[in-house]
């Protein structure tokens, strides 16, 4: 199963960073992590008909058309959706490429809402794009900077290791198909 994982932070040590990272080692299967920030601004002109999109445009959609899932891991500017990550998926809208994946959102902030509006659009644009959100794999994790070693760069608190655990399971259920049993 291949997982496509887009980073809603293009800080190089940011915490969504570490979240991603730290999710991805629950996953059984290669991945690739999509460079958002090489992505022109969405300008439609760009990607009329007959014409050939940008390089990192074709990049980012031929990973996503090779992937099982996605994954989309984002910190919450001003109650929304980073810029960055919302410039990818209107890149991602009008091609296809979405349709039917399996999709898991993870939000992580500072505060003690967990990103939580920037979840909520999330989920709402991947569903207008028709992914299929897998909500047992999504989640919004609270006060992040303690939870985060800055020298590895990755999740070190138990728990929420053990919950990303449990969301990459629903997520890599979903892909196959296969029902997920829980104890």
């Amino acid at each position: 199963m291949r997982l496509l994982a887009l980073s809603g932070s293009l800080r190089a040590r940011s915490s969504n960073g570490a979240v991603l990272r730290s999710a991805l080692t629950f996953w059984d299967g290669p991945s690739t992590t999509a460079d958002i920030g090489a992505l022109p601004h969405f300008n439609p002109d760009l990607d009329g008909e007959g014409a050939t999109p940008p390089a990192p445009v074709a990049a980012l959609r031929t990973a996503a058309a090779t992937a099982d899932a996605l994954l989309v891991v984002s910190p919450e500017y001003a109650h929304g959706v980073p810029g960055v990550l919302k410039n990818a998926l209107d890149w991602l809208v009008s091609s296809g490429e979405c349709v039917s994946k399996p999709v898991a959102v993870i939000t992580a902030s500072p505060f003690p809402t967990g990103g939580d509006h920037a979840n909520a659009q999330l989920r709402e644009v991947l569903r207008t794009m028709s992914g299929e959100v897998v909500t047992a794999a999504c989640r919004e994790i609270p006060a992040i900077g303690p939870k985060v070693d800055p020298t590895t760069e990755r999740v070190t608190d138990e728990a929420t290791l053990t919950d990303l655990g449990v969301a990459m399971a629903h997520l890599a259920a979903a892909a196959t198909a296969a029902p997920l049993t829980t104890p």
